[in-house]
């Protein structure tokens, strides 16, 4: 999956690669030049006092030395450009693929390992891309030139490097064996990790409510020290992964050392050749040195790699159609045929043989016991969930054929649980619509019963709105997400148990409102007390997934006995009528 990823987020950067090979290639010539340039002075410039060999030797090298370092530097440069746009395309990938993503979809993998794979997960695998660029490609010809420049200083002394790098490849490849289980282990423990802190943010009010603080603090101490505990193994690795390389080093370098001085002495081998072969097996010991901690870094980000993939190769379970088709009238008529729906793995359906037609200026209002299948029922014609058998219809057009753009021009939806977003309260509000003037804002608070707490807001319209709208009441992010929905104008209105935080007054005068502006449209409203859907049109009892009454108000008050207990918890009927 790794070298999937890389070849299909890579392959716009090809030129920029190509740049990086050229001017590694060209660096690692020059370095591996420098070595025999330097023996040269030492054995012809030196011992015969030949100061204009020198001189002119010495300046070929100054000329070799810069050129290393601007090729250098250009590598690096087109190597990390390169990389940052792998992993900038890599993470906008992970982002589309998850916001194709259903309900369903996401609740599969969890929000918090999805929010980690796609920043953490990323991070690893192009920071890998990064150091691939700048090293991979020198560690090879830096290898394979030095062993060749080091044998031509001088043969007898080959077998130091056969076996050196050996000796050092076997120690690396154990610790890096080791490491692969390791840091799958350690990717999980931080999807744990995030998953509890991210839960403990967002539930701190319970939290702080029921003076569970020491229990939380507890479990996030579990998982933290789970995390610990596989980091400190992977950092034991890497304690002796470090003085084994040192000790490789500086033992084959006292090796060439004693025996090349031995051969110096004996006049088999000039100084230097020596001094030469000692550089090019240092480079030699260096290139896989840095092909090391590529290898460290390999497996963490095959792992990431992995995790990416499950992510990308998902099959999103609602597709856009191919050929959408167009609906011929654009009035919002809402219509479900038989329509059945079960969430994955249940062993009951959550709604069975729902049959119901809301037509325009019309409001058909949905009221039952929780757990009735209410909020499922809504989430079916935006099409948050596809339906597992029957057809939910708009202006007479399946909602499967229609393209995802037709269906949130038509309809807006207030969810049981209001979310704002951070930035302001213009930003929330043109949410829907960016083109939206500051009179149709206002004029959509207005209706909602917003408008008054929004004017005496410092800034009005520009106050701050914290992530999730945590620096408003309840009430008071309840009314702005109904004035988001209204300022889309849509065909359809979803409202579910969307006044559920406002007092009666305010739901009365809310309503009152509500009705002059959606006159034209289709509503349809999830209700939990009857005093909000008592002017409905048309009222459906669902309990247990079935629709087991219809009617309005006067009509179930007579014919429905469910009706009559849920008005009867609430308020006694003559009350309410």
């Amino acid at each position: 999956m790794l070298v999937t990823l890389i070849r299909r987020y890579s392959k716009p950067y090809l030129p920029y690669i190509w740049a990086v090979i050229f001017f590694q290639l060209a660096s690692t010539i020059a370095a591996l030049y420098l070595p025999s340039l330097n023996a040269q002075i030492i054995d012809e410039g030196v011992s015969r006092g030949d100061t204009d060999y020198i001189w002119r030797t010495g300046g070929v090298m100054l000329v070799v030395a810069l050129v290393q370092v601007v090729t250098a530097i250009a590598g690096v440069y087109f190597g990390s450009r390169a990389a940052m746009a792998f992993g900038r395309d890599l993470r906008r990938g992970v982002f589309r693929q998850v916001t194709s993503f259903s309900a369903k979809d996401v609740n599969v993998f969890g929000a918090p390992t999805l929010i980690t794979r796609g920043t953490n997960d990323v991070q690893q695998v192009q920071m890998l891309m990064l150091m691939g660029l700048n090293f991979m490609v020198a560690t090879p010809i830096m290898c394979i030139g030095g062993i060749f420049m080091a044998l031509r200083e001088d043969l007898n002394l080959s077998w130091l490097v056969w076996v050196s790098v050996p000796v050092l490849v076997v120690v690396v490849g154990y610790l890096v064996v080791r490491l692969m289980p390791l840091f799958r282990a350690m990717q999980k423990k931080i999807d744990r990790l995030n998953g509890i802190l991210r839960e403990q943010i967002i539930g701190i009010r319970v939290v702080r409510a029921f003076v569970r603080e020491p229990h939380e603090a507890e479990r996030f101490g579990a998982a933290n020290k789970d995390l610990t505990d596989v980091s400190l193994k992977i950092g034991a690795l890497f304690v002796l992964m470090f003085p084994a390389i040192g000790m490789i080093l500086h033992v084959s370098t006292a090796a060439v050392l004693w025996f090349g001085g031995q051969r110096v002495d004996a006049g088999e081998m000039q100084v230097g050749a020596l001094t030469a072969f000692l550089q090019y097996l240092l480079q030699i010991l260096m290139a896989v040195m840095m092909g090391t901690f590529m290898a460290m870094m390999i497996p963490r980000a095959s792992v990431c790699a992995d995790r990416i993939g499950e992510v990308l190769d998902v099959e999103p379970s609602i597709h856009e159609t191919l050929t959408p088709v167009a609906p011929v009238e654009k009035a919002g008529r809402v219509e479900f045929r038989n329509v059945s729906f079960a969430y994955p793995g249940a062993e009951a359906p959550v709604l069975s043989d729902i049959s119901f037609t809301a037509e325009p200026g019309q409001t058909v209002a949905i009221i039952g016991s929780t757990g009735a299948g209410k909020t499922s029922l809504l989430a079916l014609l935006p099409r948050l969930y596809d339906a597992a058998s029957g057809e939910v219809l708009l202006d007479g057009v399946p909602v499967t054929d229609l393209d995802r753009s037709e269906i949130t021009q038509r309809v807006a939806m207030v969810p049981q649980r209001p979310y704002l977003f951070s930035g302001t309260i213009e930003h929330n509000l043109r949410f829907g619509k960016p083109e939206a003037t500051d009179e149709q804002l206002w004029d959509a608070l207005t209706v909602a019963q917003a408008a008054d707490f929004v004017r005496e807001k410092k800034n009005g319209l520009g106050s701050r709105i914290s992530q999730g709208g945590t620096n408003v009441s309840g009430g008071q992010r309840q009314r702005l997400c109904i004035a988001r929905a209204l300022v889309t104008e849509p065909k359809v209105f979803l409202f579910d148990d969307s006044f559920s935080a406002l007092d009666v007054a305010t739901d009365a005068r809310l309503r009152r409102a509500l009705k002059a502006k959606t006159a034209d449209a289709t509503v349809i409203i999830v209700g939990q007390r009857v005093s909000t859907i008592a002017d409905a049109d048309q009222i459906l009892v669902l309990d247990n997934g079935r629709i087991v009454d219809r009617g309005t108000h006067d009509e179930l008050l007579q014919s429905s006995s469910t009706y009559q207990e849920i008005v009867e918890s609430q308020l006694t009927a003559e009350a309410v009528a």
